[in-house]
């Protein structure tokens, strides 16, 4: 008698032809990665030779291949007909002799583990799932909270029938595989209670741009299905690797999503069935992980890298999903794979997406991958109108399900309604390579059917759906043979969006991390208005303000933590690089602009040299709001462990003013020289020049702002259109100040730099800035590619 059944603690990620891939990897985590502390359910599978034996002993085999014979898999009506009749013959035939017991046998023992309430998950595990460079996720069935010996027998069935859904089939034959030398194992296990409590879905680097120094974790309320199929819009959250493991446990940074609805277990049912409720408010509006549950499944996540990577000999990104027992609280993964997309991806060409043209926007959801596409869209509300689609246009639906790839594959974009980065239409995209926005809301709405739009995946996080057809260029650039110059080429960014994909730029870092953009995008309050809400006198305001900061312990914490995660972003995405964060230097007139903000700022005539930069950092009206921008700060360099955060103190105007400054950071706990913190100040104003020595004593480096330079040097206003015909950087008098500066800085032993548009804008500038000797240029990410050919070319030449 034939044994069919094999305990977890019995298999590994070697045996998938005898118990497909995802049961080789539960065995391989429960066996070799419980005893690392991850919470891994235990349970058998059933091998898929049982599978191949029934269908033997039922003489089934001939009638099978008969019915495949021939498949057009681009018929949608042929292969639903063929696969309901493969389905038929497969789950009509008797399990194959003893195996019945056998099942029952070990599902007996598991109770004894468990208790006699004990529910199963049962999941069907396929020969040729799992691979490193073809998912099959979600081609075949999964039963949950099964319970009862003739529940279990028949959810088995259903399991081997399932290697002939319409998705299963069209899959194999997209990828070449034989639809006989294919064959299932189930894996029966404990069901994690993840109905009474979260589930979802990680992976060990970011799913948009590849890269790997990040796990990126998503999470619902309910099982995990609606993550997986994009019927939700789930909480995102990122932990930066490399300090993780230096022992700095915080979480990156975190988006919470709606979460509308949750799947639980409906009840009274003979076999156990899935209903969908709505969350209540106050559940939507937090979290469903704390921090710590984030960095527990951050730890598992390295742990089952750095385990199949030693067993692959390779680096081997990994793709997860995650639930927690609402009935024993604990975190337990319930499965892993290779990520087969990002980590796919070979050669050192870079692809960057550029759109050239601006229109009206109608959806805006989350970006999938960094491409832009064009064609009609179509909106396609279930799989009976599956045929309605045609090849080449944008597909628009509420959500989608491994049904839909068959047409799904010969879309030019995806736009969904529902579901957040880890959802099936976003997996799917991915693996297509075609770009997609999901979790719109509206999008099924907004766009008309038939009407030609653009669909924008290059702006960063958000994606962006536009009405016509835009105009849009690739730029591919080879970096394998890109020698680094002498000159440090460093990158302008305010955007924490766009720092991984930025990061793949060459560079030596960033030069100049704004704080406006992050304070404007993620933050929109007046730092006085998050510690003053009673000074507001609008009311509309005051409650605007408290929706926004609904969640966090209050305004200072909002602040601080929305902060110090956009700076972190940044900071983590080109670790252990510099990254050169200038404190904010909004002007009056701009800072008012902020929510609550007109109640807090003056009224100036000349703003742009009026009260800014380092004068606001200890002045009673700003100070406190300073203090918040330190906290941020300290926490982005202590708790989060990113040293590499150097700190920049913009439109300093005398050195007793630097002075003033330096000690209220000393006094916020940012000290320079602790901790290797380095100071750099703007070197914008004439005196800064003039006065360079003496600044040189109190900061570790410069940074030239071209543009104000210009500005206070020529006496033109930057802001003012008419006299905007004098403004020239490239004025010899401009040109000795920066000169000035440069020698200044290396006879001080300090660190030189220019940040302003200059360099990007005028190749003879930055000619001129590499002949002076200076040590870095910072440019913006569209120029520093052809920027960095430039200097090649003119360091050949000294």
């Amino acid at each position: 008698m034939s044994n069919y059944i094999r305990w977890f603690k019995e298999i590994g990620i070697e045996d998938v032809p005898l118990v497909g891939g995802k049961n080789a990897s539960l065995g391989e985590m429960y066996r070799e990665l419980s005893p690392q502390g991850i919470k891994v359910p235990n349970g058998f599978a059933v091998t898929a030779e049982a599978y191949r034996d029934g269908l033997s002993q039922a003489g089934a085999w001939d009638e099978l291949k008969a019915i495949m014979d021939g498949l057009d898999p681009d018929d949608v009506d042929d292969l639903a007909r063929r696969g309901a009749k493969a389905r038929a013959i497969i789950y009509g035939a008797p399990l194959v002799d003893s195996l019945a017991e056998q099942i029952i046998d070990a599902y007996a023992q598991l109770q004894q583990e468990y208790g006699d309430d004990l529910s199963l998950a049962v999941r069907s595990s396929a020969t040729a799932e799992d691979l490193p460079t073809a998912s099959f996720a979600g081609q075949q069935e999964t039963y949950l909270n099964i319970s009862g010996n003739e529940h279990l027998l028949d959810a088995c069935r259903r399991c081997f029938a399932s290697l002939f859904t319409d998705r299963a089939i069209h899959y194999r034959i997209d990828n070449g595989f034989d639809h006989f030398k294919v064959a299932l194992s189930i894996g029966i296990m404990k069901m994690v209670r993840s109905d009474l409590d979260a589930s979802g879905v990680m992976f060990s680097l970011d799913t948009e741009t590849g890269f790997r120094d990040v796990v990126f974790i998503t999470g619902a309320y309910g099982l995990g299905e609606n993550v997986v199929q994009g019927a939700v819009e789930p909480d995102e959250f990122y932990v930066h690797k490399p300090t993780f493991e230096t022992g700095h446990r915080a979480v990156l940074r975190r988006h919470l999503g709606s979460k509308k609805i949750k799947m639980i277990y409906a009840t009274g049912e003979s076999r156990a069935m899935t209903k969908n409720v709505p969350v209540p408010e106050t559940d939507r509006q937090r979290y469903c992980l704390s921090d710590d549950d984030v960095l527990t499944l951050a730890d598992y996540a390295i742990k089952v890298e750095k385990h199949y990577s030693e067993k692959a000999g390779e680096h081997r990104p990994m793709d997860m999903e995650w639930a927690r027992d609402g009935i024993d609280g604990q975190l337990y993964m319930v499965q892993a794979r290779p990520e087969t997309v990002e980590s796919q991806k070979q050669g050192k060409v870079l692809r960057q997406y550029h759109l050239k043209q601006q229109g009206e926007i109608l959806a805006r959801g989350y970006a999938v991958g960094t491409k832009i596409a064009t064609g009609h869209a179509r909106y396609i509300a279930d799989v009976a109108h599956l045929d309605e689609f045609k090849p080449g246009e944008v597909l628009v639906a509420d959500t989608t399900t491994p049904d839909w790839e068959p047409v799904m594959k010969t879309a030019a974009a995806i736009v969904t309604n529902r579901g957040g980065r880890t959802c099936h239409a976003a997996i799917v995209a991915r693996e297509l390579g075609i770009p997609a926005v999901v979790g719109c809301d509206n999008a099924t709405d907004s766009i008309s059917n038939g009407e030609m739009v653009t669909v924008s995946c290059a702006g960063g996080d958000e994606g962006r759906v536009y009405r016509g057809e835009l105009d849009f260029e690739i730029i591919e650039t080879d970096l394998s043979d890109l020698p680094r110059p002498r000159t440090k080429i460093m990158i302008n960014l305010g955007n924490p969006d766009m720092a991984f994909s930025t990061s793949f730029l060459p560079n030596d870092g960033v030069g100049l991390a704004r704080l406006e953009f992050i304070i404007n995008e993620y933050i929109k309050a007046h730092p006085m208005a998050l510690l003053h809400p009673e000074r507001i006198a609008d009311t509309s305001v005051r409650q605007a303000l408290e929706t926004l900061i609904y969640g966090y312990a209050g305004g200072r914490d909002y602040f601080v933590r929305r902060l110090s995660e956009g700076v972190g972003t940044i900071a983590a995405a080109f670790w252990p690089k510099p990254v050169v964060v200038r404190m904010s230097d909004f002007k009056t007139n701009e800072y008012a602009t902020l929510l609550g903000g007109a109640d807090f700022e003056p009224k100036e005539d000349n703003p742009m040299i009026g009260f800014r930069g380092a004068a606001r950092y200890t002045h009673p009206a700003y100070a406190e709001g300073f203090a918040l921008e330190c906290a941020a700060m300290k926490r982005v360099r202590d708790e989060m462990g990113l040293t590499n955060v150097k700190l920049m103190i913009p439109f300093c105007r005398r050195v007793e003013e630097g002075e003033r400054v330096l000690q209220a950071m000393a006094d916020h706990g940012l000290q320079r020289g602790e901790n290797g913190l380095e100071i750099y100040v703007m070197c914008e104003i004439p005196n800064n020049v003039i006065l360079i020595d003496e600044f040189a004593k109190l900061f570790d480096g410069f940074s030239i702002g071209s543009n104000d330079l210009t500005q206070l040097t020529l006496g033109v206003d930057r802001d003012s259109e008419i006299v905007s015909f004098d403004f020239d950087e490239r004025d010899p008098g401009v040109k000795q100040m920066i000169r000035l500066a440069v020698e200044g800085a290396r006879r001080n032993r300090r660190h030189s730099g220019l940040c302003g548009q200059a360099p990007s804008d005028y190749p003879e500038m930055a000619e001129f800035l590499v002949e002076i000797g200076i040590d870095s240029m910072s440019l913006n990410p569209d120029t520093v590619l052809a920027t960095t050919r430039h200097i090649l070319e003119v360091e050949k030449k000294r």
